[in-house]
């Protein structure tokens, strides 16, 4: 005979499902990644400063009423004044709008030949990684040959051959440019193409085009964009470097590289001539590198708290 418990020795336990609510709500990977960036205080200092230079390569040549073209031989090598923000150059031209038309124009080639990086190179890395075996083997030896030509060699005969110009430089610029980028989605594909998800949609009938921009690539993105935030600045220096040696935009256009290139020889007597691009030009390529750090630290799901 078992012995009688008293219920007056037990106390009902707590109903509360406090211990299992969730206390932060969910949010998805983008928005956490922009909350993480906004607590970088050197990126958002780039993404402002960025956003403001666009902006001002955009209006700024429009605020003075000068053309960047337009000789005044009136005003030769004027000192900044109210009348010209920025100075003059040699020839009378209005230094404000041919350092903002500089800009435009070294952004947009910046802008375009890391696209055209970004398209090739998500491509190819992709397709190797996925398919790998002979193909993967034959597409690796063929990047490795391009890294073993000098970069800025290559560009330099491609401008000598087809001249100079915006979309040759583009074109220079894009043609070797991609390696790097399709080396990293290689690498990223090839340990992404064993999960789970990729099995199951091969197994329901996905196409290999398929996987690859709808799976593979999207989980691979965010390390894509920091790439191309540091390709974007490596374009416009090396545009920069190729109008500083005489082989990039040439004249009556204007690009900062020219610009800073003129700025050099009359440095000693114009001193400005030289200040004004050199200094946007490196606010430029801060701001890049700063935002390009920040998406980095944002994006890496390691991160996460």
């Amino acid at each position: 005979m078992q012995p009688q418990v008293s219920q007056d020795k037990f106390k009902l336990a707590s109903k509360s499902l406090d211990g299992e609510r969730v206390v932060r709500p969910s949010v998805s990977y983008w928005a956490d990644a922009w909350r993480r960036l906004k607590k970088n205080k050197l990126a958002m200092f780039g993404l402002v400063m960025l956003s403001l230079l666009s902006i001002l390569a955009i209006i700024g040549p429009w605020i003075q009423p000068y053309d960047y073209q337009t000789q005044d031989y009136s005003v030769l090598n004027q000192s900044p004044s109210a009348n010209h923000w920025f100075g003059t150059d040699e020839f009378g031209r209005d230094l404000w709008v041919r350092v903002w038309w500089g800009v435009r124009i070294s952004l947009f080639i910046g802008i375009v030949a890391a696209f055209c990086e970004f398209v090739v190179g998500v491509l190819y890395g992709g397709i190797s990684a996925y398919y790998g075996g002979r193909i993967d083997d034959i597409m690796q030896r063929f990047i490795e040959v391009i890294f073993g030509i000098p970069y800025l060699l290559i560009m330099i005969l491609l401008i000598m051959v087809m001249g100079s110009g915006v979309s040759t430089i583009i074109i220079a610029l894009a043609a070797f440019g991609w390696v790097g980028l399709a080396r990293l989605v290689r690498g990223q594909v090839l340990s992404l193409k064993e999960q789970e998800y990729v099995l199951a949609a091969r197994t329901l009938g996905a196409s290999s085009s398929r996987i690859i921009l709808r799976h593979l690539i999207p989980n691979a993105i965010g390390i894509i964009i920091v790439s191309l935030t540091f390709s974007v600045p490596a374009a416009i220096f090396a545009e920069a470097f190729l109008s500083f040696i005489g082989l990039g935009i040439k004249p009556p256009l204007a690009s900062l590289g020219s610009l800073v290139n003129d700025g050099q020889l009359v440095m000693r007597n114009y001193a400005y001539r030289l200040l004004f691009p050199a200094g946007i030009f490196s606010m430029i390529m801060l701001s890049f590198n700063l935002l390009g750090d920040g998406l980095r630290d944002a994006l890496d799901p390691r991160l996460r708290k």
